[in-house]
């Protein structure tokens, strides 16, 4: 149980470096004087530094991946699917937000994985702008220009990782509530 304990302490606190100086400018000596090892002591827990990245921002993916794909199921009406996609946005976000930073500005590096990312990304976007489409056709949101609203919201909740780490008396769900009246009381009929 310990190597994988210090495993994700590895990843954790690499997410903070990434965050801090970008993929590209730290090294593995940075990483082992941030958790006050040998850089050689690393590689009995990872691979390399890409194969951190590629948790670091895999496994985000994959869980909006997942999270998607259960707002999917629900058969509510678009705009309840939109509510939970902010939800998805926000506890993923403040749970990991030196993660967020990763997935939002380094993704290009992912090497052997990218195309994998491509996927999972483009999936996540195609299944969110397909809620609106529904819900411009259902006359639940407004008959606007479909990606001009999946702009607006999507960069505002790719943009939380910057804001929420300044909040020390975040409400997930206060937050959730609040963003989803400001981002949907635009476009809901």
């Amino acid at each position: 149980m310990k190597p994988e304990t210090r495993k994700n302490e590895i990843i954790i606190k690499a997410a903070a470096l990434f965050k801090d100086k970008g993929y590209s400018a730290v090294t593995m000596r940075d990483l082992a004087t941030a958790l006050g090892i040998k850089a050689a002591s690393l590689y009995n827990h990872i691979d390399s530094k890409q194969a951190i990245l590629q948790d670091i921002i895999l496994s985000i993916a994959e869980e909006f991946t997942a999270g998607m794909e259960t707002i999917l199921q629900d058969e509510g009406s678009s705009i309840n699917r939109l509510n939970q996609i902010i939800q998805l946005h926000v506890t993923i976000a403040s749970r990991n937000a030196d993660g967020m930073a990763a997935l939002n500005t380094d993704w290009m590096h992912l090497e052997n994985k990218l195309d994998y990312y491509l996927s999972l990304r483009d999936t996540y976007e195609n299944n969110f702008r397909n809620i609106i489409i529904d819900g411009i056709e259902q006359g639940e949101i407004k008959d606007e220009n479909v990606e001009v609203i999946l702009f607006s919201m999507l960069s505002t909740l790719r943009s939380l990782y910057l804001w929420i780490p300044k909040k020390e008396d975040l409400n997930i769900d206060q937050l959730s509530d609040s963003l989803s009246a400001i981002l949907i009381s635009g476009i809901n009929t």
